[in-house]
């Protein structure tokens, strides 16, 4: 069993009012689709780029408010959106953020270029555990609490919490796409923080070498254990792995 995977949209896209308004004379393109239908929208005009997160009213599961808490704290410490507006309708939710320079890592030129992507997620998802200060987030990821929320049969099925590694604040969603990319190919900033939060850093390793075989062609997971600096561990992988498709 899979989550549906993120993507860009390939079908028809109806831009809500909200957006069309947000976006005045800019261009607007809808540019990336998440597991649960969230839509995210790119604004270009004379003044720059900006996006829009809608979220339709109805779909408890994506808490843009939560995301924007998220991205305020830690913009003090690494490179993500800064947020420029949120706020709530009929119709459902909204978050707007400035762009960060770089291409998602799964742009198509980096899809062609698929050990420099992996380099690219390995160290920026170093860097983000190394710069976020553990004792100051007041947000969790903690294995015990996800695995808390879950059915008892499912529960049983994602298996014991293994023991800390290193408790660092993770992600909370590092699949590739997350991760920008510079030209040079070093890494950028990440997006999409709506669940960071204190946790081991299994639960953010083990997701982001899962999604390298859903994007790139070949086994990349070397290069990317190898640029974040450490051996791979099965068993905390297969845990974290689990929870993530079962959560």
């Amino acid at each position: 069993m899979d989550r549906p995977l993120a993507a860009a949209p390939t079908e028809r896209v109806t831009v809500p009012p909200v957006v069309r308004a947000l976006a005045g004379d800019d261009d607007v393109a809808p540019v990336w689709r998440n597991q649960l239908g969230g839509l995210t929208f790119r604004l270009t005009g004379a003044a720059g780029t900006r996006y829009v997160k809608h979220v339709a009213a109805g779909t408890p599961e994506l808490d843009l408010d939560a995301e924007a808490e998220r991205l305020a704290w830690a913009s003090s410490h690494t490179a993500v959106p800064r947020v420029l507006g949120r706020g709530h309708d009929e119709g459902g939710s909204w978050l707007v953020t400035a762009a960060l320079p770089g291409r998602s890592a799964v742009d198509p030129v980096w899809l062609a270029r698929p050990e420099t992507a992996a380099r690219a997620i390995g160290a920026g998802l170093r860097a983000l555990h190394d710069s976020l200060p553990v004792d100051e987030c007041p947000f969790s990821w903690s294995a015990e609490e996800r695995t808390a929320r879950l059915d008892d049969a499912v529960r049983d099925q994602v298996g014991p919490v293994p023991a800390v590694d290193r408790l660092v604040v993770c992600h909370g969603d590092a699949c590739a796409p997350n991760t920008l990319v510079a030209d040079d190919g070093a890494p950028a900033g990440h997006v999409d923080l709506g669940t960071l939060g204190v946790g081991d850093r299994w639960a953010d390793l083990a997701v982001a070498s899962m999604s390298l075989g859903w994007n790139y062609p070949g086994d990349v997971e070397a290069t990317f254990f190898a640029a974040y600096g450490v051996a791979p561990d099965p068993g905390r992988i297969a845990f974290y792995r689990n929870l993530w498709i079962l959560g």
